[in-house]
């Protein structure tokens, strides 16, 4: 436990080291960076800042040299994407078309000769009717499946 502690540290350290040796408006988007045997990994936001950290190769790895426990001589950018939370908003409820649109794409999709596409739309309607609260589609479900087989 305690070598996991001291590797964390190296990596604050080493952070450190490269947000002093570059200008304060590259700085701000080096997110993390990892020391892994002789490769420096530096993690940023965006392709455009990792493409302007390329410059500061040299120092960036001259820099750290003091406080790493192996020699780095190479580093490695990448841009590190920030993931949506998958939960939806509050409040935000999904448009569901009326029952007339689902059963028109349901008609239409039966008078397509793609079978790819036919399917697709079959798919559609009934995942559209089972999402409606409308009691007038559910007949349809079941005329659905069996156009979809």
């Amino acid at each position: 436990m305690v070598h996991f502690y001291n590797q964390i540290e190296q990596q604050k350290q080493v952070l450190r080291c490269i947000h002093l040796v570059l200008p304060a408006a590259i700085a701000s988007h080096v997110l993390h960076c990892v020391v892994n045997g002789k490769k420096l990994l530096v993690y940023t936001d965006t392709a455009a800042w990792a493409s302007q950290l390329r410059f500061y190769n040299s120092a960036i790895l001259a820099a750290i040299a003091p406080v790493t426990r192996e020699s780095v001589s190479l580093m490695q950018i990448k841009v590190r994407l920030e993931t949506l939370p998958t939960t939806s908003l509050p409040g935000r409820m999904p448009i569901i078309p009326s029952a007339e649109k689902i059963a028109l794409i349901h008609e239409q999709s039966l008078t397509v000769s793609d079978q790819q596409l036919k399917q697709s739309l079959l798919r559609l309607s009934a995942t559209l009717e089972r999402l409606s609260d409308n009691g007038s589609t559910k007949k349809m479900s079941t005329n659905s499946r069996k156009d979809m087989k």
